[in-house]
C-alpha cells in the first residue's frame, strides 16, 4: 500500500487510488502512453515477437514493431496526497484478451487508443466496454504521416454513442496524455451520477 507524504506529528494518509485501463489494438500506442505520464518507472511485460507467432499475430501496418505486451503495461500518478491514479495498460492481441476480465476488476474507467489507419483494431475494445457498462473515452493517437479526420467523422466510423468522449492525442506526449486522463475520469464521475439518478427515478 502507498502512503502520502505526512506533516510532522500527523498520522500518514492512506490515499484513494483509481484504476484507468488503457486499451486498443495491437501497437496502437498503449505502453508509450502508460510510459509517457507515469511517475515511476513503468512495469512492462513485452516479449519479443517471434516467427512461430506471425501467423496469430497481424503486424499490417505496424511492421516495425518487435515487441508486444503479453500481460500489462502498470504506471502510477500522485495526483494529491490523496489520490492516486493506477494505470493498466491491457496486451492488444486477441490471443491475449483472457486477461482483460481480470484487469478491468475495479477499473473506474478506460482509454481506448485508436488509429485512423486501423480503425478496426479498436472495435473489440470498444465493444468491451459498452457490453460491462464501463464509462470510456476514444483518443485517436495522431501518429506521423497518418491521416487526419474530422472528429465527428472517426465518430461515426465507430459508430459510438453521443455520449461518449472523442478527442485527439499524441501518446508520446505528456500533456496530451494527461488531458486523456482527465476525460475520462471527468465521464466516469458523470456516468456514475447519471446512473445514480436513473436508480432513484
Amino acid at each position: 500500500m502507498i502512503f502520502g507524504r505526512s506533516e510532522r506529528g500527523k498520522p500518514p494518509v492512506e490515499p484513494v487510488t483509481l484504476k484507468i485501463l488503457v486499451a486498443g489494438g495491437f501497437g496502437v500506442g498503449k505502453t508509450t502512453l502508460v510510459g509517457a505520464v507515469s511517475e515511476i518507472r513503468p512495469l512492462r511485460t513485452e516479449e519479443l515477437l517471434t516467427e512461430a507467432g506471425r501467423p496469430v499475430d497481424d503486424i499490417r501496418g505496424v511492421e516495425g514493431k518487435h515487441t508486444t505486451t503479453v500481460a500489462m503495461d502498470f504506471g502510477r500518478i500522485t495526483l494529491r496526497e490523496d489520490l492516486v491514479l493506477y494505470l493498466f495498460g491491457t496486451p492488444g492481441q486477441e490471443r491475449f484478451w483472457f486477461m482483460w476480465d481480470e484487469l478491468s476488476e475495479g477499473a473506474l474507467g478506460a482509454v481506448v487508443l485508436a488509429d485512423t489507419r486501423r480503425l478496426e483494431d479498436c472495435f473489440a475494445a470498444v465493444d468491451y466496454f459498452e457490453r460491462r457498462a464501463i464509462p470510456f473515452l476514444v483518443g485517436v493517437n495522431c501518429f506521423e504521416g497518418a491521416p487526419r479526420y474530422p472528429v465527428e467523422d472517426v465518430r461515426q466510423a465507430l459508430d459510438l454513442d453521443d455520449g461518449v468522449p472523442l478527442l485527439m492525442c499524441d501518446a508520446r506526449d505528456r500533456e496530451s496524455v494527461k488531458e486523456a486522463l482527465i476525460g475520462v475520469v471527468e465521464h466516469a464521475m458523470a456516468y456514475a451520477a447519471d446512473r445514480r439518478q436513473t436508480v432513484t427515478t
